[in-house]
This record gives structure tokens, sequence and C-alpha cells, in this order.
């Protein structure tokens, strides 16, 4: 969940119930999964935002719909078998690859919708490094995909 108060509190229970009750492994609060949730971006920004994630999902084929969503859960059981020193993006990247890792050791991932809103407090880290680091990124973790155990 992100600090600058641009996730919803109360949509913490839903996640958590998602991972708790209704089978999921880790529960990713979906701008994206029912149409478009957000409320207060520029257009640019969400252009930007909501390509990228269809962009992740064409090079990955992964089942998800918001892969750079930074409101989620996940079960102690997913990031105990992810080695996180193995992780190798710093930038938003992180998040599709802490997805992607968990999708490829077969953990059952569920998109719960949800409306974003901008952010309250902060600013944005976006760079053109950050970018490039999840353009390219994409490319080079789904190539070595098909050189890594999952098992």
């Amino acid at each position: 969940m992100d600090a600058d108060f641009s996730h919803n509190p109360e949509d913490l229970l839903r996640l958590l119930n998602q991972c708790n009750n209704l089978g999921s492994d880790v529960a990713i609060g979906s701008r994206y999964v029912k149409g478009v949730n957000i409320v207060n971006w520029p257009m640019s920004r969400l252009l930007m935002s909501y390509f990228a994630s269809k962009y992740v999902k064409m090079i990955t084929g992964m089942p998800i719909h918001d892969s750079t969503a930074g409101f989620k859960c996940y079960k102690r059981e997913v990031l105990e078998k992810i080695n996180l020193d193995k992780i190798k993006f710093v930038g938003y990247a992180f998040q599709i690859e802490m997805k992607f890792t968990s999708w490829m050791l077969g953990f059952k991932v569920f998109e719960v919708p949800v409306i974003f809103t901008d952010r309250q407090e902060g600013n944005s880290k976006m760079s053109s490094g950050i970018f490039f680091e999840a353009f390219i990124g994409v490319i080079q973790m789904k190539i070595n995909s098909f050189f890594t155990s999952w098992k």
C-alpha cells in the first residue's frame, strides 16, 4: 500500500479476505480489472499506466490486468518462497517482477477491483531510467524465465 493516500484503507480487508478466505495467494488491488477505475489522474499518466500493463501482459503472458499495481496482499508462503535477493528491479518494475515470480512459482494471483485516486501527499518517482528499466527489463525477465527452474 502506498503512503500517499491513493489507496482506500477499507480495501485492505477485501485484499485480506481474498487471500484468507477465497483461495488466493496474492491479491492485487486492481485499477483495470473492471474497466478503468482511476480518479483525478492526467490522461497522459493514465494512458502510460494502462498501456504499461497491457505491454507486460503481452510479453509475459500473465493473466493480470494491473501488473504495476502497488496495492496488494501476499500470503506469507509466497514471500518465503520467493528468493528476494534475486529480485533485480528497483523502480516500479519491481511490482511486475514480484507478481511475475509469484505467478511462475504457481501461486494463485487474483485481482480485486479498487478505485484508485491520485496521491494526496508526495511526488512521483517516475523517471526515464525507471521507465526504460521496466520496458527492457520485462523482456529480459521473460527470456530469463525460460532458463529458470520454478519448482
